[in-house]
């Protein structure tokens, strides 16, 4: 079997970009590569450019590690730049002709291929899931890590700070970025730094580092000069054969994201096979915003990190015998991810919880104001260790002595890594109410509402009573999924026979033949 993943960014990326679904794509391709029935490659898109040319086109990865870079491709000069946000919406999202063009004369090349699975759509337009099209045998797979398809920002969260659960009809989407890239700075940045790899000059090298900076600020300089100039000497468009210039559409600016959005449902619907969520949360959001529920399946994703499950054992009791407690944060600083209400959450929790709770946070730090709210948090409680990032190799030495971990999550956070990370080692998880780690411990009492600090301090002050057990929490909980369980889930959907287009929920219906086509058929 001949398969084909797709991500924005290549999972071997120098950059460590891509977050959790990089580690996914990694862990799985590594897995299939050791089946013999399996042949795997992997193709990104959006983030390599040339400097003075334009065209897209396909190629072979020609930088960073050389492990399976004979499999290892990449669209280079996309039509579409990722991740979203540096497109933010732009209608090329949804078509661009040559660079779906260039998608499909790789598989033309490299293929065909039995399954094409998308890990993500960001760096290509969505007529590039058309596959069907050409290889009607192909099965075309759509994981749903994000929320890219149904919204621009990729997390249903608007203007860096609510959950969005309406986006009127595409009018709050207009005001949602508190700043839109220039993409043709995003473009020159890109082009410099994949120019620079592409010469054995990585990221976090000096040389990268003195090459890039000075680049992208000479490129933003000349943008903005390119613009001054351009509105002084502007001319008319000359006007293009057969073209009508007296009349131009109008339309209201929001629409745009009401089409995008139909569109891209519409487009999956029609053109994929299944619908992978990684949680049962996703897939109720997936279903909400018009995904065909014929389409949506749950698939949890493996980890390595469930033998832990295996080695460890629930502790007796969530508490500490000396009635004191440490709950742990691992993750981003980051408002989505409820870093932030957390610290709020902290600093108003009653000085009779604070003083029972030792903290431990471990997050790349952002900024010092950050760090000086966290240092004054020292004085109310227990204690507090912090860790300025840190490693996977390093979670057991982090975690020790964690007794709950939290996962305040302000979005639909499909299902975080860490939640899995902490879960796996049998550490009790206390979650918001939004996003799939809730799923993990599948316990009411271990749930607050988002974005609450009172409920917070409810369920905190439940836990330190002893009103929520060990039993309590595991009675229900789900094992972390294995890689070597996934990937049976994974040889199911792939090995599954491909529907054809008129089969599939949103297909474009047959027109029915005119009485007189009908009769001459006859």
């Amino acid at each position: 079997m001949k398969i084909l993943f797709y991500n924005w960014v290549d999972y071997l990326d120098d950059e460590k970009r891509g977050g959790g679904v990089s580690v996914y794509q990694k862990n799985v391709i590594h897995e299939l590569n050791a089946e013999e029935e399996r042949e795997c490659y992997f193709i990104s898109s959006g983030i390599s450019y040339d400097l003075f040319n334009n065209k897209p086109r396909w190629e072979r990865v020609k930088h960073g590690p050389t492990e399976n870079r004979r499999r290892r491709f990449e669209i280079v000069n996309s039509g579409v730049l990722s991740p979203a946000h540096h497109s933010f919406g732009h209608e090329v999202q949804l078509d661009e002709e040559e660079t779906t063009e260039a998608f499909f004369d790789f598989i033309r090349k490299k293929g065909p291929f039995d399954v094409v699975h998308f890990n993500n759509l960001e760096g290509l337009p969505a007529s590039a899931l058309k596959i069907k099209e050409h290889w009607p045998e192909t099965r075309v797979i759509f994981s749903l890590h994000n929320y890219y398809p149904l919204c621009p920002q990729v997390n249903l969260w608007f203007q860096e700070r609510e959950n969005c659960l309406d986006f009127d009809s595409g009018k709050k989407c207009e005001t949602c970025l508190p700043h839109h890239h220039d993409e043709r700075i995003v473009r020159l940045a890109n082009a410099v730094a994949f120019n620079l790899k592409k010469r054995g000059i990585r990221p976090g090298s000096r040389l990268f580092d003195r090459g890039f900076g000075p680049s992208m600020r000479l490129a933003g300089k000349a943008v903005r000069v390119s613009n001054r100039l351009f509105k002084k000497g502007q001319k008319p468009t000359p006007k293009k054969e057969g073209s009508n210039k007296l009349l131009k559409r109008i339309e209201m600016s929001h629409r745009k994201y009401t089409r995008r959005r139909a569109q891209m449902v519409k487009t999956i619907n029609t053109y994929c096979d299944s619908v992978l969520c990684v949680s049962d949360r996703v897939g109720e959001v997936a279903a909400k915003f018009g995904i065909a529920p014929a389409l949506i399946q749950t698939s949890y994703i493996g980890t390595r990190h469930a033998e832990k499950f295996e080695h460890t054992h629930p502790k007796p009791s969530i508490v500490k015998p000396d009635g004191s407690l440490t709950i742990a944060y691992l993750g981003y600083m980051r408002r989505d991810k409820g870093f932030f209400f957390l610290l709020e959450a902290l600093e108003a929790l009653p000085q009779e919880l604070a003083e029972r709770i030792h903290v431990v946070i471990a997050s790349r730090l952002i900024d010092q104001p950050t760090m000086d709210r966290i240092t004054a948090l020292s004085e109310r409680f227990a204690s507090l260790l912090f860790a300025d990032g840190y490693t996977h190799e390093q979670l057991d030495t982090i975690l020790e002595e964690a007794d709950l971990g939290v996962i305040p999550v302000l979005w639909e956070d499909n299902l975080p890594q860490v939640a899995i990370e902490m879960h796996a080692r049998h550490i009790p998880l206390l979650t918001s109410d939004l996003g799939g780690a809730q799923e993990l411990g599948n316990c009411k009492n271990m749930v607050f509402k988002n974005g609450s600090t009172t409920d917070f301090a409810k369920k905190i002050g439940a836990i330190l009573d002893g009103k929520v057990s060990t039993e309590d929490y595991w009675k229900n909980a789900m094992a972390p999924h294995s890689m070597a369980e996934h990937l049976d889930e994974l040889h199911k959907v792939y090995d599954t026979k491909a529907r054809p287009i008129a089969y599939l929920p949103s297909a474009e219906p047959k027109a029915k033949p005119s009485k007189k086509a009908a009769a001459v058929a006859s």
